[in-house]
């Protein structure tokens, strides 16, 4: 059996099979004669959500390329693409994603599957913008479902966890290509919340990066910008230099490295680029994270609460807590179907002890009225799913009856969706 690891590291797996299928057929045929079955691309998510020890499938090799609709603003596209393919394959023909996140190695059909978003008040997750899906189910059959066909398949499916079948082509709503000016700078967190709902009015994308035992954060703006409109130079060091000081303070020993972080992820301070360039950050580092989506209201204070935790508990963290806007929609399992939603990310580096500061900051983040982001560290259960979702009933019974003998599951799905079974 071939030995399977997620990016971070810390989930792995012995699949009795993996298999990369080229065409359609094949998949099918794989899929029919598979007791379980699991999907992985690159693998970044930190639950367990890719592990089985059954077949699991690579479908980065898929044939098929992108064929742009005849409204010129949407396009069917290879689900097993990894977003940093599929990108500036669509800036070639003239055509971009409205938003994404600041990685874009994973597949698209594992950001759509776990909704993966990027930062905007005015923007919702990456499963927002699927308009159908093309699926293989658990008996091999293939399907293509919308709003309109196969209707409650597709709404189940946009946000599914590869539970309902294995996505092989979406339809994505898209948006003329667009460039995107990159500016980043220190201020004060206090100053920074102070302006929040300004700062989100005035910008496309608004975030910023706060290490718990530093008083200033790191903000980074994104807007809009012709060709040619090249931003002014701006210098970071210096609260670059007041953030590792203010951590030093308390933990000497992370000072260098911090350093170093901050340096190569803040440099340059501004760029501009077609915004496929500009959205992704290069994380080379090993980490891991926690990601709860919280009521827009509650977001700040969950902020302020679980820096204060950290501090309270002098939790040696050497990342920082990200924080940004996503807007509300009506999916059936989207963290962000309640409405409009602050997401707040937690990292800690790989390495160190992540276990403490996670189990420490969850329920923080909980008590303000977070849902966690599924593919990343969490600790809910089935209980908590039926408790926050409304519809996790609905959507349950789509599972059951799309595939009864649970083929898509593995242990961990079977436990946090037992309502489904």
């Amino acid at each position: 059996m071939a030995a399977w690891k997620n990016w971070s590291g810390s989930v792995s797996a012995a699949p009795s099979a993996v298999a990369r299928p080229r065409t359609v057929a094949e998949l099918q045929a794989l899929i029919a004669g598979a007791d379980r079955v699991r999907v992985t691309g690159a693998g970044h998510s930190f639950m367990p959500l890719c592990a089985t020890d059954g077949l699991l499938l690579h479908l980065a090799d898929m044939e098929g390329e992108i064929t742009v609709c005849d409204d010129g603003l949407s396009a069917w596209v290879p689900a097993g693409w990894p977003i940093h393919r599929l990108t500036p394959e669509l800036w070639k023909r003239g055509l971009s994603l409205a938003n994404q996140g600041d990685i874009d190695k994973q597949a698209m059909a594992g950001a759509l599957s776990t909704g993966t978003h990027g930062t905007g008040v005015t923007l919702g997750s990456i499963s927002t913008q699927a308009l159908a899906f093309r699926l293989i189910l658990a008996d091999g059959t293939r399907v293509e479902c919308d709003a309109a066909i196969e209707s409650d398949l597709f709404q189940a499916a946009r946000v599914g966890l590869g539970m309902l079948g294995v996505m092989e082509q979406v339809k994505l709503a898209l948006v003329p290509a667009y460039r995107l000016r990159e500016t980043l700078r220190p201020a004060p967190l206090s100053e920074i919340l102070a302006d929040w709902d300004t700062l989100t009015a005035r910008h496309r994308h608004v975030e910023f990066f706060v290490f718990p035992y530093a008083d200033r954060a790191l903000m980074k703006i994104l807007d809009p910008v012709d060709a040619g409109d090249d931003p002014p130079a701006a210098d970071l060091e210096s609260g670059v230099m007041q953030v590792v000081s203010d951590t030093a303070a308390t933990f000497p020993f992370l000072a260098p490295t911090l350093q170093r972080l901050l340096t190569r992820a803040m440099s340059p301070a501004t760029r501009a680029a077609p915004a496929y360039r500009i959205f992704p950050s290069e994380r080379d580092t090993l980490f891991e994270e926690m990601e709860y989506e919280i009521p827009t209201a509650a977001g700040p204070d969950a902020l302020r609460a679980a820096i204060a935790e950290v501090r309270r508990r002098r939790l040696p963290v050497i990342f920082p807590f990200e924080f940004r806007t996503v807007a509300g929609d009506d999916i059936w399992l989207s963290p962000m179907h309640a409405g409009p939603c602050i997401s707040i990310s937690f990292h800690q580096y790989a390495k160190m002890d992540w276990k403490t500061p996670f189990a420490a900051v969850e329920p923080v983040f909980a008590a303000h009225g977070g849902r966690p982001h599924w593919a990343k560290r969490h600790t809910r259960t089935s209980a908590d799913v039926l408790r926050l979702y409304p519809q996790a009933e609905t959507w349950g019974a789509v599972r059951r009856r799309v595939d009864p003998a649970g083929k898509f599951l593995n242990p961990h799905l079977r436990e946090l969706f037992a309502f489904s079974l």
